[in-house]
């Protein structure tokens, strides 16, 4: 595969090597490659930057994402060298096309980290020969494999030499550019001319000349496309699943239309349809699948654009996480993880490093799918394979971690020391844990062959071996061991040989134990749950009857969990599944008239222990917790060796050993947690006989930890026994958020912190009262939440409790410096802002006189003062007076008020003269003006027959106006109103007359007048003039002449007239006179004359026309 190689560098520069910035070791460098080669893009990336694995994208211009569903034609590699931790991240595009040409940028993510570059990719036509032609569209269409074989296709070499040309032109536009990128052309074409050498200067271009001659030829050269009107956009985005469209408008309707997919016409169907909406012609490609990833064009005629549409997966969300697993060597392990997308791609890791199918074949793994559940198969798990595994797909990512065990064997039933009588049975029996499990018999270290007295078998987790006809030469060791484990478990055949003895008749009873010895304390263990059987031996003559005493009560069942077996010369004590009561001193004792014999066994049944008790959490941080327990009530009659520690997420059911070494302590802290996720733990007890059940689980609990500390802690003010405190919360608050703030303090010299609050405030303030006036104090904030508390805000210096004077300062607002209107019934309601220190003495005033408290209402804090009325009255209006007083300092304000209301109606309304169709109407001021300026009176007209009113002006400023168009024969009356800032006045003033229009007679008496005479000789106002014109460019005569009647005009050329001569035309538009020549030759030089005639007279005018030949 040919990789595209980085441009060159210009001929005066030499490359230098980029020095690295950011997280980049090396940056994509920018390339250009030919059309239908594949493109690669590498970059390095310094893996010691980042604080995690970095998350790589790969974008087309600024936001248009490359992923694994932009196209076939994009793929990805990302490989990392852990020696020297650099990660290497390529980008392949195959099969360049036009479309792919453009700005690139490639974004690395790492946690808080970020970092980015760009670079540029662009495409070319097929590398030329020295001719000047293709190499590659030099070849013959014959199919067969002969060189001399068909004949030469020269229409492709064509086709080339036109791609050239284009590329020629291309190559001329960009030294055109002068350099200078497209982005700051397209702000010189929309900048003013005064803005050239500014902007020129800013963007360092110095060829001034140049650039005006390029925006000059720029804005001239403007050219539109002949068949389109708006074309495609440059690319498309979609999600898989979805439609879109695709518009263009072209100029005329009729125009024949044609839509191509990677150069293949597209033909209507259900799945691309196409709409013609006036101008407009639409493609809709339904229910996008990746195969609609492709280029699109459009032609019309021999016009074309272009289009990429990129199918875009939505984002696959994991549903169902993977979960922790704790398994042994040899187990069959299943790592599922579901999602929300049938068939979506996802990428299984292993401690950061990706698991793919290619490896697959030769580890231990296999992948499968189960439409949403993705399943990572070990079908024989190995300690190899332990580690962390993550599932990432382009929505999210979940993690979990295998941990992998050695198998322990454990005997739940060891070999018991036998004795045996001649021709009886021997069976040796043990059980361990895994039923698998085989192993091997050996006596006295050699190995135990079937043979058809000796039978071993092993069914389940049983092994048996067993010997029949029992012979002296049985007796010896018998070691059961098994395979692949250090472990053996050993016992004795002991043969019991029978001699006949001639005795007498009568002999006393004897008891014969096996485990009995000179002392008289016989103890046997037996592990609860197993079968216990006590055979003792007994002679005697006559035969002796033997009783069992547990403790002082005698025990005769001979049925049940616990009998008594009697036999000839033997009584035997059976215990089926042995249990905790059954421990205690078994005696038995055997009588016959001879005498008797007494023996005593104490049995201890020993188990595994009860589980801990009081399991609980006593702390909690970021990532660890502490766990205490009490020890088991009961410790199975063996001590206990240490403990086992268990932990779970809430909700799963996968318990994660934390200790595979017995823990002896009963405090444990556990690590590695997650913060904000919420556990559960358990803890089981061991001895020597095994573990015990599990203990009761945990309250849930979740790792947490205090808050970092609070930020920017100040004091914003101090009075005589105040401090008033604020701050910004913590820059780490984490999953347990924060319930507020604790302020503390400390008088200077001391080492005692008071608090100041015994409940935490939410707000980042707190003001401190009762503090001892001229103390200097000390003081800090710390956070608090379910953790505890946070690492404390101390003030760098402490403060001195005395509060500070400041002068008063009335704060006027704005609306206030001017005349405040309200109108009658509103509320007056004046908050004004002041300042100054220890609290002023604030006073209100009217005219010097205090307020009447009956109707204002003054509230006063330490920092304003509201001045209140409920319902405003004109009595309300005047200059109120605002002092604000500390000791012998004072700052006043005045303030005014305007309380207004409607005005009443004008005086005196009369019409007072009347003419044509015209009324004079005058009035007078209203009496009350409603304490306000009258902006103007509303005049309006009725007809006296309807009574019907209609307005004629608004706001008429004087106190009359005339009232014109009335009606001939009607009477009028008139009314009018007093507008103010209230409005319209309630009631009208009403012309106490009337205006009665009058019908007259009308006579017409035409003026006498006398006619001018207009009429004059031809004058030529403007005369010819003598021109000197370039022979082939076309020439005019121009000249004005007046006259009336209109004269006529004629043209003549050295005194002959000129008739009618194509060469000649003659036009005259309202007395400007002109002869065109056109292309005058040196025949046409001469005298030309124009002459005006008339029936008053004639005038003239001449010229000399010259006509030179260019040299």
């Amino acid at each position: 595969m040919p990789e595209a190689k980085p441009e060159a560098p210009p001929e005066d520069q030499s490359p230098t090597a980029e020095e690295p910035t950011g997280v980049f070791l090396k940056k994509p460098d920018s390339v250009s490659v030919e059309t239908g080669k594949d493109a690669v893009v590498v970059a390095k990336v310094n893996g010691k930057e980042l604080p995690d694995k970095p998350t790589i994208k790969w974008f087309k211009g600024k936001w248009l994402e490359l992923g694994s569903k932009s196209g076939a034609r994009f793929s990805f590699k990302e490989s990392h060298n852990s020696a020297s931790n650099v990660y290497t991240v390529e980008l392949h595009i195959g099969k360049v096309v036009l479309g792919d040409r453009g700005y690139y940028r490639l974004e690395v993510k790492a946690k808080d980290t970020c970092d980015s570059c760009g670079f540029n990719i662009d495409v070319e036509a097929p590398r030329q020969d020295a001719s000047g032609q293709s190499l590659e569209s030099f070849k013959r269409t014959s199919e067969k494999k002969s060189d001399t074989a068909g004949e030469l296709d020269f229409s492709g070499l064509l086709k080339k030499r036109e791609v050239v040309e284009e590329e020629k032109k291309k190559k001329k536009k960009d030294d055109d550019d002068l350099g200078i990128p497209p982005e700051i052309w397209e702000l010189l074409k929309g900048a003013k001319k005064s803005e050239y050498e500014k902007i020129a200067f800013q963007y360092g271009i110095t060829d001034l000349r140049g650039m005006l001659k390029r925006l000059k030829k720029a804005k001239v050269e403007v050219k539109k496309s002949a068949a389109f009107t708006k074309k495609l956009d440059p690319a498309y985005q979609v999600d898989r699943g979805n439609k879109i469209k695709l518009m263009v408008e072209i100029s005329d309707p009729d125009l024949t239309l044609k839509w191509f997919k990677n150069g293949q016409e597209i033909k209507p169907s259900s799945k691309y349809v196409f709409e013609n909406v006036g101008k407009k012609r639409i493609l809709t490609i339904n229910k996008c699948t990746l195969a609609d990833d492709a280029a699109y064009e459009v032609a019309v005629k021999d016009e074309k654009c272009f289009t990429e549409l990129f199918v875009k997966e939505p984002p696959v969300l994991i549903v169902t996480p993977l979960e922790d697993q704790q398994v042994f060597v040899g187990d069959r392990v299943e790592m599922a993880v579901e999602v929300s997308e049938e068939g979506a791609q996802v990428m299984w890791m292993k401690d950061g490093v990706e698991l793919t199918r290619e490896d697959s074949f030769k580890a231990r793994y296999r992948f499968k799918k189960d439409g949403k559940r993705h399943i990572l198969i070990f079908s024989d798990v190995v300690q190899e394979d332990r580690g962390r595994y993550q599932v990432i797909t382009n929505g999210g990512q979940c993690e979990a971690e295998l941990i992998v065990e050695e198998k322990q064997l454990e005997v739940l039933q060891d070999i018991a020391d036998l004795t045996v009588k001649a021709s009886e049975q021997a069976v040796f029996k043990c059980e361990v844990s895994d039923e698998k499990v085989t192993g091997k018999w050996y006596k006295n270290g050699v190995e135990v062959r079937p043979s058809k007295r000796i039978t071993i078998s092993h069914v389940g987790r049983f092994h048996k071996l067993v010997i029949d006809d029992v012979r002296p030469e049985d007796e010896g060791d018998y070691t059961f061991v098994p395979d692949g484990y250090a472990l053996s478990l050993s016992a004795k055949l002991n043969f019991l040989e029978i001699k006949v003895e001639y005795v007498p008749k009568q002999e006393p009873p004897k008891i014969h134990l096996d485990c009995s010895g000179k002392t008289s304390e016989n103890a046997i263990v037996v592990v609860a749950g197993n079968k216990l059987r006590l055979d003792v031996s007994i002679t005697g003559e006559p035969p002796p009857v033997a009783t069992w005493l547990k403790g002082d009560e005698v025990f005769t069942t001979t049925e049940g969990r616990t009998r008594i077996e009697k036999r000839v010369d033997c009584s035997s004590f059976v215990i089926e599944s042995a249990q905790r009561e059954d421990e205690g001193r078994y005696t038995i004792k055997v009588t016959n008239p001879v005498g008797e014999d007494v023996a005593s066994i104490f049995l201890q049944v020993v188990d595994v222990p009860d589980p801990p008790e009081a399991v609980r959490i006593t702390s909690v941080g970021e990532d660890w917790a502490i766990l205490v327990w009490e020890p088991p009530m009961y410790d199975g009659g063996k001590p206990v060796t240490g403990y086992l520690v268990e932990r779970k997420k809430k909700g799963s059911q996968r318990w994660m050993k934390l200790n595979f070494e017995v823990f002896t302590e009963t405090t444990y802290e556990s690590t590695k947690m997650i913060e904000g996720i919420l556990y559960e733990m358990r803890v089981f007890a061991v001895n020597a006989i095994g573990v015990s059940q599990p203990s009761m689980n945990t309250k849930p609990f979740m790792p947490i930890a205090p808050t970092s500390e609070p930020l920017h802690l100040i004091v914003e003010d101090v009075t005589d026994t105040t401090t008033t405190l604020k701050w910004r919360p913590p820059n780490r608050i984490g999953a347990g958020g924060i319930d507020g703030y604790l302020v503390e303090y400390c008088l200077e010299g001391s080492e005692e912190w008071v608090p100041a609050n015994t409940e935490p405030v939410e707000r980042c303030g707190f003001t401190v009262k009762n503090l001892p006036t001229g103390a200097r104090i000390l003081f800090r904030v710390v956070g608090v939440n379910i953790a505890g508390r946070s690492e404390p805000a101390t003030l760098a210096q402490p403060v001195t409790i005395r509060e500070i004077a400041e002068p008063p300062k009335i704060r006027l607002p704005r609306h206030l410096r001017q005349t405040y209107i309200r109108k009658v019934g509103e509320q007056l309601n004046l908050v004004v802002p002041f300042q100054g220190k220890p609290r002023p003495q604030v006073v209100w005033t009217k005219g010097g006189a205090p307020l009447d408290t009956s109707r204002v209402h003054v509230r006063t804090s330490d920092f304003d003062t509201v001045f209140f009325v409920r319902q405003a009255a004109r009595s309300d209006s005047g200059e109120y007076e605002l002092s604000v007083q500390i000791e012998n300092m004072k700052d006043t304000a005045t303030i005014r008020i305007r309380v207004v209301e409607k005005a009443g109606p004008p005086i005196n309304v009369m019409v007072k003269e009347v003419w044509g169709t015209n009324a004079l109407v005058e009035w007078q001021a209203p009496k009350d003006d409603g304490n306000s300026e009258i902006m103007g009176y509303f005049v309006q007209k009725a007809d006296k027959k309807t009574m019907e009113w209609f307005n004629v002006y608004e706001r008429n400023r004087h106190t009359s106006c005339t009232v014109s168009d009335l009606i001939v024969g009607n009477e009028y009356y008139f009314r009018v109103y007093t507008e103010n800032i209230c409005g319209l006045s309630d009631s009208p003033g009403v012309s106490k007359n009337t205006a009665r229009i009058l019908k007259t007679g009308i006579t017409f008496k035409p003026f006498e007048y006398k006619e001018h005479d207009f009429r004059m000789a031809p004058k030529f106002l403007t005369p010819l003039i003598d021109r000197v014109v370039v022979a082939g460019y076309s020439a005019a005569l121009n000249c004005a002449v007046r006259g009336h009647p209109k004269p006529k005009v004629v043209w003549m050329k050295n005194k002959m007239e000129i008739r009618e001569d194509p060469k000649f035309l003659i036009t005259n538009y309202q007395g400007v006179l002109t002869l065109n020549i056109r292309r005058p030759s040196p025949f046409d030089a001469g005298t030309y004359t124009c002459r005006a005639v008339n029936e008053l007279g004639e005038a003239l005018a001449e010229c000399k026309l010259e006509v030179r030949v260019p040299q």
